[in-house]
């Protein structure tokens, strides 16, 4: 749902939102320098830029040279190649800001993201999220219409949340914040996801995204767990118990949907009941188990499996 944060009941601070934008890396440096520079020219606004940080992980190609050119425009941290995970962690860990905007360094940002974004920053909320442009990898559209985000470049969050929430595997663990009702989405396209050949993320392969991602809920039920100790300010235990349970029916859903494009029906039934049971002691998002119950009984597929680069989504 769109807020607007005008109309926003809970208005936070009178003080411009301190922003770190991160640049995560890892051998991306013939897409890097467009990136740096779309932070650079963002549109001034009700926001304090605090910092540009590019991370690396551990790149072999000219990124860091690349990052040379900017001088003392950005600050850069080398690390050892340990993987995206890692270096998600480590950004939150490494920022400054209040608040940290995330940029894999193959997308880029609109001129308007940070100005738009900061009067969202105001209402109370631990995450902003918004929509984006799918393009390929030479930069031309690929959707005609903008897409919804929630990706790593299309979000927005509250560092001192984002800490209680280390380590993370993914960008989803971020979104727990908008599954507590903490979470602010707007409409507004700001900034550019590139589909390129070499995308981290597989996304043709039978089965092969569903499984990461049955993995990363499965990982984020057992950090949920772990704060029900010493719940957040920001989270009752009852809330964390049910956002538990209602990621291990994420995680099992992955499963029944990874069953079923590797046309394996039959080993879906198992993933399903543990699905339908978690969701029970979930007490929440019921409907949502219709498309796994469908997809078992007439054995087809929910999701329709990423194009190559070369395609049209």
């Amino acid at each position: 749902m769109d807020v607007d944060p005008a109309a926003s009941a809970k208005v936070v601070g009178n003080m411009p939102p301190n922003i770190s934008v991160c640049i995560l890396s890892h051998n991306y440096a013939h897409f890097l320098r467009q990136a740096v520079e779309s932070c650079l020219a963002q549109e001034p606004g009700d926001y304090r830029l605090e910092e540009i940080v590019v991370l690396d992980d551990g790149s072999t190609d000219r990124t860091l040279e690349v990052c040379a050119e900017f001088g003392s425009r950005i600050r850069v941290i080398p690390l050892p190649h340990r993987g995206f995970a890692a270096t998600l962690t480590e950004s939150v860990r490494h920022c400054r800001g209040d608040w940290v905007a995330f940029l894999d360094a193959d997308d880029w940002f609109a001129p308007a993201k940070l100005r738009t974004a900061s009067g969202y920053l105001r209402t109370g909320a631990m995450l902003v999220q918004h929509w984006e442009h799918v393009v390929d990898g030479d930069g031309s559209p690929l959707l005609p219409d903008p897409h919804p985000g929630g990706n790593t470049s299309t979000i927005i969050v509250d560092r001192a949340a984002a800490l209680k929430l280390l380590p993370v595997t993914n960008e989803k663990f971020f979104h727990v914040l908008d599954d507590l009702g903490l979470g602010a989405r707007m409409t507004h396209p700001l900034t550019f996801y590139r589909v390129h050949g070499d995308n981290m993320t597989d996304r043709a392969t039978p089965g092969a995204h569903q499984e990461y991602m049955a993995d990363v809920c499965g990982e984020i039920a057992v950090r949920l767990a772990d704060l029900r100790i010493t719940p957040p300010p920001w989270a009752s235990r009852s809330a964390l118990r049910r956002l538990t349970w209602h990621y291990r029916a994420e995680a099992r859903a992955h499963e029944v949907e990874a069953a079923l494009q590797r046309g394996r029906r039959r080993s879906a039934w198992g993933p399903l009941l543990r699905e339908l049971a978690s969701t029970v002691l979930a007490g929440r998002n019921y409907r949502d188990r219709g498309p796994s119950i469908h997809s078992v009984l007439t054995g087809r597929p929910c999701v329709r499996l990423a194009p190559s680069p070369q395609e049209e989504p």
